[in-house]
Protein backbone atom coordinates (compact mmCIF):
# COMPACT_ATOMS: atom_id res chain seq x y z
CA UNK A 1 0.00 0.00 0.00
CA UNK A 2 1.24 3.24 -0.50
CA UNK A 3 1.88 6.04 1.90
CA UNK A 4 -1.55 8.19 1.76
CA UNK A 5 -0.99 11.90 1.03
CA UNK A 6 -0.58 13.68 3.38
CA UNK A 7 -4.17 15.59 4.89
CA UNK A 8 -6.01 12.96 3.62
CA UNK A 9 -9.01 11.86 4.83
CA UNK A 10 -8.48 10.66 8.75
CA UNK A 11 -4.81 11.35 8.61
CA UNK A 12 -3.20 13.77 11.66
CA UNK A 13 -3.20 16.53 9.19
CA UNK A 14 -6.47 16.87 8.33
CA UNK A 15 -7.84 16.51 11.94
CA UNK A 16 -6.02 19.36 12.75
CA UNK A 17 -7.10 21.43 9.37
CA UNK A 18 -10.41 20.61 10.71
CA UNK A 19 -10.13 21.48 14.47
CA UNK A 20 -8.84 24.94 13.69
CA UNK A 21 -11.05 27.51 11.59
CA UNK A 22 -8.50 30.17 11.47
CA UNK A 23 -10.10 33.86 11.26
CA UNK A 24 -13.47 33.97 11.37
CA UNK A 25 -15.41 35.63 8.35
CA UNK A 26 -15.32 39.25 9.44
CA UNK A 27 -11.91 38.80 10.11
CA UNK A 28 -11.16 38.02 6.83
CA UNK A 29 -12.80 40.19 5.50
CA UNK A 30 -11.42 43.21 7.08
CA UNK A 31 -8.05 41.49 6.23
CA UNK A 32 -8.98 41.32 2.46
CA UNK A 33 -10.52 44.76 2.53
CA UNK A 34 -7.50 46.84 3.87
CA UNK A 35 -5.31 44.90 1.53
CA UNK A 36 -7.09 45.41 -1.95
CA UNK A 37 -7.15 48.96 -0.51
CA UNK A 38 -3.50 49.17 -0.37
CA UNK A 39 -3.43 47.44 -4.16
CA UNK A 40 -5.29 50.17 -5.27
CA UNK A 41 -3.12 52.98 -3.36
CA UNK A 42 -0.16 51.54 -5.42
CA UNK A 43 -1.64 51.15 -8.70
CA UNK A 44 -3.24 54.73 -8.45
CA UNK A 45 0.35 56.12 -7.59
CA UNK A 46 1.70 54.86 -10.18
CA UNK A 47 -0.72 55.35 -12.58
CA UNK A 48 0.28 58.80 -11.33
CA UNK A 49 4.01 58.70 -11.65
CA UNK A 50 3.17 57.42 -15.47
CA UNK A 51 1.61 60.25 -16.60
CA UNK A 52 3.21 62.72 -14.98
CA UNK A 53 6.80 61.24 -16.48
CA UNK A 54 5.67 60.53 -19.95
CA UNK A 55 3.21 63.50 -20.52
CA UNK A 56 4.21 65.98 -18.57
CA UNK A 57 0.89 66.23 -17.07
CA UNK A 58 -2.16 64.65 -15.79
CA UNK A 59 -4.99 63.59 -17.80
CA UNK A 60 -8.56 61.68 -17.69
CA UNK A 61 -7.24 58.60 -18.56
CA UNK A 62 -6.13 58.18 -15.00
CA UNK A 63 -9.33 58.37 -13.33
CA UNK A 64 -10.98 56.30 -15.94
CA UNK A 65 -8.41 53.50 -15.46
CA UNK A 66 -8.33 54.31 -11.62
CA UNK A 67 -12.58 54.04 -11.22
CA UNK A 68 -12.45 50.91 -13.51
CA UNK A 69 -9.98 49.55 -11.32
CA UNK A 70 -11.46 50.52 -8.11
CA UNK A 71 -15.16 49.25 -9.26
CA UNK A 72 -13.57 45.78 -10.68
CA UNK A 73 -12.00 45.18 -7.22
CA UNK A 74 -15.11 46.02 -4.69
CA UNK A 75 -17.15 43.65 -7.21
CA UNK A 76 -14.54 41.20 -6.79
CA UNK A 77 -14.48 41.61 -2.86
CA UNK A 78 -17.84 41.29 -2.34
CA UNK A 79 -18.46 38.11 -4.50
CA UNK A 80 -15.89 36.32 -1.74
CA UNK A 81 -17.25 37.30 0.81
CA UNK A 82 -20.52 36.46 -0.09
CA UNK A 83 -20.31 33.41 -1.44
CA UNK A 84 -16.76 31.87 0.20
CA UNK A 85 -16.76 33.76 3.08
CA UNK A 86 -13.91 31.41 4.82
CA UNK A 87 -11.85 32.11 1.73
CA UNK A 88 -8.20 32.58 1.90
CA UNK A 89 -7.64 36.43 1.83
CA UNK A 90 -4.45 37.10 0.42
CA UNK A 91 -4.98 34.97 -2.61
CA UNK A 92 -7.13 37.70 -4.34
CA UNK A 93 -5.42 41.19 -3.09
CA UNK A 94 -2.41 39.37 -4.71
CA UNK A 95 -4.04 38.64 -8.09
CA UNK A 96 -5.70 42.17 -7.87
CA UNK A 97 -2.15 43.68 -7.01
CA UNK A 98 -0.66 41.63 -10.07
CA UNK A 99 -3.51 42.57 -12.94
CA UNK A 100 -3.11 46.64 -11.52
CA UNK A 101 0.39 46.35 -12.33
CA UNK A 102 0.18 44.85 -15.55
CA UNK A 103 -2.39 47.64 -16.33
CA UNK A 104 -0.39 50.04 -15.45
CA UNK A 105 2.65 48.75 -17.62
CA UNK A 106 0.33 48.33 -20.35
CA UNK A 107 -0.73 51.86 -20.47
CA UNK A 108 2.42 52.69 -19.94
CA UNK A 109 3.27 51.14 -23.01
CA UNK A 110 0.77 52.89 -24.70
CA UNK A 111 2.09 56.25 -23.96
CA UNK A 112 5.26 55.46 -25.80
CA UNK A 113 4.41 53.37 -28.92
CA UNK A 114 1.64 56.46 -29.76
CA UNK A 115 4.47 58.45 -30.99
CA UNK A 116 6.04 55.42 -33.02
CA UNK A 117 5.53 55.63 -36.41
CA UNK A 118 4.00 52.27 -37.38
CA UNK A 119 4.84 50.37 -41.07
CA UNK A 120 2.20 51.58 -43.46
CA UNK A 121 1.29 55.00 -41.30
CA UNK A 122 -0.44 52.76 -39.32
CA UNK A 123 -1.73 54.30 -35.29
CA UNK A 124 -0.86 52.08 -32.21
CA UNK A 125 -4.78 50.86 -30.90
CA UNK A 126 -4.14 51.50 -27.37
CA UNK A 127 -4.59 48.46 -24.96
CA UNK A 128 -5.31 49.66 -21.35
CA UNK A 129 -9.13 50.01 -22.12
CA UNK A 130 -9.04 46.66 -24.00
CA UNK A 131 -7.57 45.52 -20.40
CA UNK A 132 -10.04 47.01 -18.76
CA UNK A 133 -12.55 45.33 -20.55
CA UNK A 134 -11.29 41.85 -20.51
CA UNK A 135 -10.75 42.06 -16.81
CA UNK A 136 -14.41 43.12 -15.74
CA UNK A 137 -15.74 39.92 -18.36
CA UNK A 138 -12.74 37.51 -16.78
CA UNK A 139 -14.38 38.86 -13.44
CA UNK A 140 -18.11 37.68 -14.70
CA UNK A 141 -16.99 34.25 -15.23
CA UNK A 142 -14.85 34.37 -11.69
CA UNK A 143 -18.36 35.28 -9.95
CA UNK A 144 -20.03 32.85 -12.13
CA UNK A 145 -17.65 30.07 -10.78
CA UNK A 146 -17.75 30.75 -7.15
CA UNK A 147 -21.57 31.22 -7.51
CA UNK A 148 -22.24 27.62 -9.31
CA UNK A 149 -19.74 25.77 -7.83
CA UNK A 150 -20.69 25.48 -4.16
CA UNK A 151 -18.57 22.37 -3.95
CA UNK A 152 -15.11 21.41 -5.92
CA UNK A 153 -15.95 18.24 -5.41
CA UNK A 154 -18.40 18.33 -7.67
CA UNK A 155 -15.45 18.60 -10.13
CA UNK A 156 -14.49 15.26 -9.99
CA UNK A 157 -17.66 13.42 -11.14
CA UNK A 158 -17.28 15.40 -14.45
CA UNK A 159 -13.37 14.40 -15.00
CA UNK A 160 -13.20 12.79 -17.63
CA UNK A 161 -15.92 15.03 -19.56
CA UNK A 162 -13.42 17.80 -19.06
CA UNK A 163 -10.75 15.78 -20.18
CA UNK A 164 -11.98 15.54 -23.42
CA UNK A 165 -13.42 19.08 -23.69
CA UNK A 166 -9.63 19.74 -23.16
CA UNK A 167 -8.51 17.78 -25.59
CA UNK A 168 -10.94 19.15 -28.20
CA UNK A 169 -9.81 22.42 -27.21
CA UNK A 170 -6.37 21.76 -28.26
CA UNK A 171 -7.09 19.94 -31.14
CA UNK A 172 -9.54 22.94 -32.68
CA UNK A 173 -6.91 26.19 -33.89
CA UNK A 174 -5.00 23.31 -35.31
CA UNK A 175 -7.88 21.42 -37.44
CA UNK A 176 -9.51 24.60 -38.69
CA UNK A 177 -8.76 26.41 -41.87
CA UNK A 178 -6.37 29.41 -41.72
CA UNK A 179 -8.80 32.44 -41.82
CA UNK A 180 -10.33 30.85 -38.43
CA UNK A 181 -7.19 29.76 -36.89
CA UNK A 182 -4.30 31.73 -38.52
CA UNK A 183 -0.62 31.36 -37.36
CA UNK A 184 0.47 34.22 -35.40
CA UNK A 185 4.46 34.53 -34.37
CA UNK A 186 5.21 30.83 -35.60
CA UNK A 187 2.28 29.35 -33.39
CA UNK A 188 -1.19 28.39 -34.67
CA UNK A 189 -3.16 28.37 -31.67
CA UNK A 190 -6.04 31.18 -31.76
CA UNK A 191 -9.48 30.87 -33.16
CA UNK A 192 -9.83 34.62 -34.63
CA UNK A 193 -13.63 35.47 -35.52
CA UNK A 194 -13.05 39.04 -37.01
CA UNK A 195 -11.72 41.28 -34.01
CA UNK A 196 -12.54 39.07 -31.69
CA UNK A 197 -9.91 36.13 -31.02
CA UNK A 198 -9.70 34.00 -28.15
CA UNK A 199 -6.66 30.74 -27.29
CA UNK A 200 -8.59 27.84 -26.45
CA UNK A 201 -5.38 26.45 -24.87
CA UNK A 202 -6.12 28.28 -21.93
CA UNK A 203 -9.30 26.88 -20.77
CA UNK A 204 -7.81 23.51 -21.65
CA UNK A 205 -5.03 23.67 -19.16
CA UNK A 206 -7.64 24.14 -15.78
CA UNK A 207 -9.77 21.58 -17.77
CA UNK A 208 -7.22 18.86 -18.36
CA UNK A 209 -5.80 19.42 -14.44
CA UNK A 210 -9.60 18.43 -13.54
CA UNK A 211 -9.31 15.26 -15.77
CA UNK A 212 -6.27 14.28 -13.82
CA UNK A 213 -6.90 15.02 -10.64
CA UNK A 214 -10.05 13.03 -10.41
CA UNK A 215 -8.40 10.66 -12.42
CA UNK A 216 -5.15 9.94 -10.10
CA UNK A 217 -7.71 10.17 -7.19
CA UNK A 218 -9.61 7.05 -8.46
CA UNK A 219 -6.11 5.35 -9.48
CA UNK A 220 -3.60 6.36 -6.62
CA UNK A 221 -3.25 3.05 -5.12
CA UNK A 222 -3.00 0.98 -8.51
CA UNK A 223 0.43 3.16 -9.16
CA UNK A 224 1.65 1.57 -6.08
CA UNK A 225 0.21 -1.78 -5.24
CA UNK A 226 -0.78 -3.06 -8.88
CA UNK A 227 1.60 -4.27 -11.99
CA UNK A 228 5.22 -4.76 -12.81
CA UNK A 229 8.06 -3.57 -10.71
CA UNK A 230 10.73 -1.91 -13.05
CA UNK A 231 13.95 -0.38 -11.99
CA UNK A 232 12.88 0.39 -9.02
CA UNK A 233 9.55 1.84 -10.26
CA UNK A 234 6.20 0.16 -9.55
CA UNK A 235 3.97 0.54 -12.59
CA UNK A 236 0.66 0.29 -13.02
CA UNK A 237 -1.15 -1.83 -15.43
CA UNK A 238 -1.20 -0.81 -18.80
CA UNK A 239 -5.39 -0.22 -18.89
CA UNK A 240 -4.80 1.80 -15.38
CA UNK A 241 -2.01 3.95 -16.68
CA UNK A 242 -3.32 3.94 -20.52
CA UNK A 243 -6.07 6.80 -20.17
CA UNK A 244 -3.82 9.16 -18.58
CA UNK A 245 -0.46 8.32 -20.95
CA UNK A 246 -3.24 8.94 -23.72
CA UNK A 247 -4.44 12.01 -22.83
CA UNK A 248 -0.37 13.38 -21.80
CA UNK A 249 0.59 12.05 -25.51
CA UNK A 250 -2.50 13.75 -27.22
CA UNK A 251 -1.77 16.97 -25.78
CA UNK A 252 1.49 17.13 -25.75
CA UNK A 253 1.45 15.85 -29.61
CA UNK A 254 -1.25 18.65 -30.23
CA UNK A 255 0.48 21.65 -29.03
CA UNK A 256 4.63 20.50 -30.56
CA UNK A 257 2.43 20.14 -33.70
CA UNK A 258 1.14 23.20 -33.42
CA UNK A 259 4.61 24.93 -32.21
CA UNK A 260 3.59 25.78 -28.91
CA UNK A 261 6.06 24.85 -26.57
CA UNK A 262 5.85 26.90 -23.94
CA UNK A 263 2.23 25.73 -23.26
CA UNK A 264 3.81 21.85 -23.92
CA UNK A 265 6.27 22.61 -21.57
CA UNK A 266 3.62 23.68 -18.52
CA UNK A 267 1.26 21.10 -19.50
CA UNK A 268 4.08 18.47 -19.24
CA UNK A 269 5.21 20.05 -15.92
CA UNK A 270 1.61 19.90 -14.38
CA UNK A 271 1.35 16.81 -15.11
CA UNK A 272 4.78 15.38 -13.63
CA UNK A 273 3.78 17.21 -9.99
CA UNK A 274 0.10 15.89 -9.57
CA UNK A 275 1.84 12.30 -10.41
CA UNK A 276 4.64 13.21 -7.37
CA UNK A 277 1.46 14.66 -4.98
CA UNK A 278 -0.56 11.68 -5.75
CA UNK A 279 2.40 8.94 -5.71
CA UNK A 280 5.18 10.16 -3.34
CA UNK A 281 7.26 8.67 -5.51
CA UNK A 282 10.22 10.36 -6.75
CA UNK A 283 11.10 7.67 -9.63
CA UNK A 284 8.13 9.48 -11.60
CA UNK A 285 10.15 12.60 -11.58
CA UNK A 286 12.94 11.17 -12.61
CA UNK A 287 11.20 9.57 -15.37
CA UNK A 288 9.30 12.33 -16.42
CA UNK A 289 12.57 14.21 -16.35
CA UNK A 290 14.49 11.63 -19.13
CA UNK A 291 10.91 11.42 -20.85
CA UNK A 292 11.22 15.51 -21.48
CA UNK A 293 14.83 15.66 -22.77
CA UNK A 294 13.75 13.02 -25.48
CA UNK A 295 11.32 15.08 -26.26
CA UNK A 296 13.31 18.27 -26.06
CA UNK A 297 16.21 16.68 -28.74
CA UNK A 298 13.48 15.31 -31.00
CA UNK A 299 11.64 18.89 -30.97
CA UNK A 300 15.04 20.24 -31.36
CA UNK A 301 15.66 18.14 -34.34
CA UNK A 302 12.09 18.17 -36.08
CA UNK A 303 11.41 21.88 -35.72
CA UNK A 304 12.91 24.60 -37.30
CA UNK A 305 11.79 27.36 -35.73
CA UNK A 306 13.20 25.62 -31.88
CA UNK A 307 16.39 25.21 -33.57
CA UNK A 308 16.41 29.15 -33.88
CA UNK A 309 15.30 29.34 -30.19
CA UNK A 310 17.89 27.65 -29.22
CA UNK A 311 20.40 28.93 -31.19
CA UNK A 312 19.24 32.76 -29.93
CA UNK A 313 19.33 31.27 -26.24
CA UNK A 314 22.68 30.07 -26.82
CA UNK A 315 24.05 33.43 -28.38
CA UNK A 316 21.54 36.18 -29.78
CA UNK A 317 24.14 38.07 -30.28
CA UNK A 318 25.28 36.32 -33.43
CA UNK A 319 22.26 37.89 -35.00
CA UNK A 320 21.09 40.79 -33.11
CA UNK A 321 18.93 42.66 -35.61
CA UNK A 322 17.58 39.50 -37.08
CA UNK A 323 16.16 36.58 -35.64
CA UNK A 324 18.35 37.80 -31.87
CA UNK A 325 16.51 40.50 -31.85
CA UNK A 326 13.27 40.54 -28.87
CA UNK A 327 15.92 38.72 -26.80
CA UNK A 328 18.41 41.25 -27.11
CA UNK A 329 16.65 44.42 -26.44
CA UNK A 330 15.08 42.42 -23.73
CA UNK A 331 18.60 41.98 -22.19
CA UNK A 332 19.58 45.31 -23.05
CA UNK A 333 16.11 46.86 -21.55
CA UNK A 334 16.92 44.89 -17.99
CA UNK A 335 20.71 45.99 -18.43
CA UNK A 336 19.61 49.67 -18.23
CA UNK A 337 17.34 49.23 -15.39
CA UNK A 338 20.04 48.09 -13.28
CA UNK A 339 19.34 47.55 -9.70
CA UNK A 340 16.54 49.93 -8.84
CA UNK A 341 15.07 51.09 -12.52
CA UNK A 342 14.69 54.25 -14.39
CA UNK A 343 11.91 55.31 -13.33
CA UNK A 344 8.39 54.56 -14.05
CA UNK A 345 7.81 56.36 -17.50
CA UNK A 346 11.72 56.60 -18.46
CA UNK A 347 12.32 53.80 -19.99
CA UNK A 348 11.82 52.27 -23.66
CA UNK A 349 9.70 50.01 -23.93
CA UNK A 350 9.02 51.22 -27.52
CA UNK A 351 12.52 49.61 -28.74
CA UNK A 352 11.15 45.79 -27.22
CA UNK A 353 9.02 43.87 -29.43
CA UNK A 354 6.15 42.39 -27.76
CA UNK A 355 6.25 44.60 -25.02
CA UNK A 356 2.93 43.88 -23.42
CA UNK A 357 2.56 40.18 -24.17
CA UNK A 358 5.66 37.91 -24.01
CA UNK A 359 7.93 40.63 -22.72
CA UNK A 360 6.06 42.72 -20.27
CA UNK A 361 8.28 41.16 -17.78
CA UNK A 362 11.55 42.91 -19.45
CA UNK A 363 9.89 46.23 -19.17
CA UNK A 364 8.58 46.10 -15.72
CA UNK A 365 12.78 44.87 -15.46
CA UNK A 366 13.96 48.18 -16.94
CA UNK A 367 11.72 50.56 -15.46
CA UNK A 368 11.41 49.40 -11.55
CA UNK A 369 14.94 47.80 -11.79
CA UNK A 370 16.13 44.18 -10.30
CA UNK A 371 14.15 45.01 -7.10
CA UNK A 372 11.11 46.01 -8.50
CA UNK A 373 10.61 42.87 -10.92
CA UNK A 374 11.70 40.93 -7.92
CA UNK A 375 9.04 42.30 -5.99
CA UNK A 376 6.45 41.17 -8.74
CA UNK A 377 8.10 37.50 -8.83
CA UNK A 378 7.59 37.48 -4.83
CA UNK A 379 4.35 38.31 -5.35
CA UNK A 380 4.07 35.14 -7.60
CA UNK A 381 5.43 33.18 -4.64
CA UNK A 382 2.80 34.51 -1.87
CA UNK A 383 -0.06 33.89 -4.35
CA UNK A 384 1.89 30.30 -5.20
CA UNK A 385 2.28 29.44 -1.80
CA UNK A 386 -0.90 30.21 -0.45
CA UNK A 387 -2.45 28.24 -2.72
CA UNK A 388 -0.59 25.22 -1.62
CA UNK A 389 -1.23 26.09 1.92
CA UNK A 390 -4.91 25.49 0.85
CA UNK A 391 -4.18 22.41 -0.54
CA UNK A 392 -2.34 20.96 1.75
CA UNK A 393 -5.10 21.72 4.44
CA UNK A 394 -8.49 20.85 2.28
CA UNK A 395 -9.63 17.51 3.96
CA UNK A 396 -10.52 15.20 0.40
CA UNK A 397 -7.26 14.09 -1.68
CA UNK A 398 -9.10 15.45 -5.11
CA UNK A 399 -9.12 19.26 -3.89
CA UNK A 400 -5.65 18.78 -2.66
CA UNK A 401 -4.59 17.17 -5.97
CA UNK A 402 -5.77 20.18 -8.10
CA UNK A 403 -5.06 22.54 -5.48
CA UNK A 404 -1.68 21.70 -5.83
CA UNK A 405 -2.02 21.38 -9.97
CA UNK A 406 -3.33 25.46 -10.19
CA UNK A 407 -1.02 26.65 -7.65
CA UNK A 408 1.83 24.83 -9.20
CA UNK A 409 0.76 26.37 -12.75
CA UNK A 410 0.80 29.50 -11.96
CA UNK A 411 4.42 29.51 -10.16
CA UNK A 412 5.78 27.38 -13.05
CA UNK A 413 4.26 29.71 -16.01
CA UNK A 414 5.78 32.87 -14.67
CA UNK A 415 8.99 30.68 -14.37
CA UNK A 416 8.62 30.14 -18.04
CA UNK A 417 8.12 33.35 -18.81
CA UNK A 418 11.07 34.85 -16.97
CA UNK A 419 13.13 32.58 -17.47
CA UNK A 420 12.72 33.25 -21.23
CA UNK A 421 13.62 37.20 -21.06
CA UNK A 422 16.07 36.27 -19.05
CA UNK A 423 17.91 33.88 -21.02
CA UNK A 424 17.98 31.35 -18.34
CA UNK A 425 16.20 28.95 -21.08
CA UNK A 426 14.76 29.52 -24.56
CA UNK A 427 12.32 31.73 -25.36
CA UNK A 428 8.67 29.91 -25.15
CA UNK A 429 6.07 32.51 -26.24
CA UNK A 430 3.67 32.08 -23.18
CA UNK A 431 2.34 34.91 -21.02
CA UNK A 432 3.03 36.13 -17.33
CA UNK A 433 -0.32 35.62 -15.71
CA UNK A 434 -2.67 38.53 -14.79
CA UNK A 435 0.05 40.83 -16.57
CA UNK A 436 -0.01 40.76 -20.01
CA UNK A 437 -2.46 41.85 -22.33
CA UNK A 438 -4.44 39.26 -23.25
CA UNK A 439 -8.49 38.40 -23.13
CA UNK A 440 -7.80 34.41 -22.88
CA UNK A 441 -5.10 34.50 -20.21
CA UNK A 442 -7.19 36.77 -18.23
CA UNK A 443 -10.55 34.65 -18.20
CA UNK A 444 -8.43 31.57 -17.70
CA UNK A 445 -6.61 32.73 -14.97
CA UNK A 446 -9.58 34.20 -13.04
CA UNK A 447 -11.34 31.13 -13.32
CA UNK A 448 -8.00 29.20 -12.06
CA UNK A 449 -8.08 32.11 -8.91
CA UNK A 450 -11.86 31.09 -8.53
CA UNK A 451 -11.43 27.30 -8.08
CA UNK A 452 -8.48 28.22 -5.82
CA UNK A 453 -10.78 30.38 -3.52
CA UNK A 454 -13.10 27.96 -3.43
CA UNK A 455 -10.37 25.34 -2.22
CA UNK A 456 -9.53 27.38 0.56
CA UNK A 457 -12.78 28.09 1.70
CA UNK A 458 -13.26 24.46 1.92
CA UNK A 459 -10.09 24.16 3.63
CA UNK A 460 -10.80 26.60 6.16
CA UNK A 461 -14.52 26.56 6.54
CA UNK A 462 -15.10 25.06 10.52
CA UNK A 463 -15.51 21.45 10.25
CA UNK A 464 -20.16 20.95 10.85
CA UNK A 465 -20.75 18.18 12.75
CA UNK A 466 -24.20 16.33 11.65
CA UNK A 467 -26.78 16.75 14.10
CA UNK A 468 -27.40 13.84 16.27
CA UNK A 469 -30.67 11.82 16.15
CA UNK A 470 -32.70 11.04 19.07
CA UNK A 471 -31.32 7.63 20.20
CA UNK A 472 -34.39 4.62 20.23
CA UNK A 473 -35.04 2.50 23.13
CA UNK A 474 -33.49 -0.78 22.14
CA UNK A 475 -35.42 -3.50 21.44
CA UNK A 476 -34.93 -5.25 24.83
CA UNK A 477 -36.96 -2.63 26.45
CA UNK A 478 -39.36 -2.26 23.80
CA UNK A 479 -43.13 -3.30 25.07
CA UNK A 480 -44.75 -6.29 23.71
CA UNK A 481 -48.81 -6.20 21.93
CA UNK A 482 -50.17 -8.96 21.92
CA UNK A 483 -52.50 -9.61 18.52
CA UNK A 484 -54.55 -11.86 18.48
CA UNK A 485 -55.98 -13.66 15.17
CA UNK A 486 -59.31 -13.27 14.37
CA UNK A 487 -61.51 -15.99 14.46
Amino acid sequence: MGSPVPGAEGTPLAAASSTSPGLRPPTRRTTELFMLAFAAVLVTGALILVEANQEQELSLSILWLGLAYLGLLTVAHLAVRTWAPYADPVILPCVALLNGLGLVMIHRIDLAMADVKLPGNQVWSPAAPKQVLWTAMALVLFCTVLKVLSDHRTLARYGYTAGLLGLVALVLPGVLPSFIAPEINGAKIWLSFGAFSIQPGEFAKILLMVFFAAFLVSKRDLFTIAGRRVLGLDLPRARDLGPLIAAWAVGVSIMVLQKDLGSSLLFFGIVLVLLYVATERAAWVVLGVLMFCVGAFVAWKLFGHVQIRVQNWLDPFADPSGAGYQIVQSLFGLGTGALFGAGLGGGRPDQIPEANTDFITAVIGEELGFVGLAAVLLIYTVLAMRGLRNALAVRDTFGKLLGGGLAFAVAFQIFIVVGGVTKLIPMTGITAPFLSKGGSSLLANYILVALLLRISDAARAPKTTPKPRPQQPAIADQFTVMVERPK
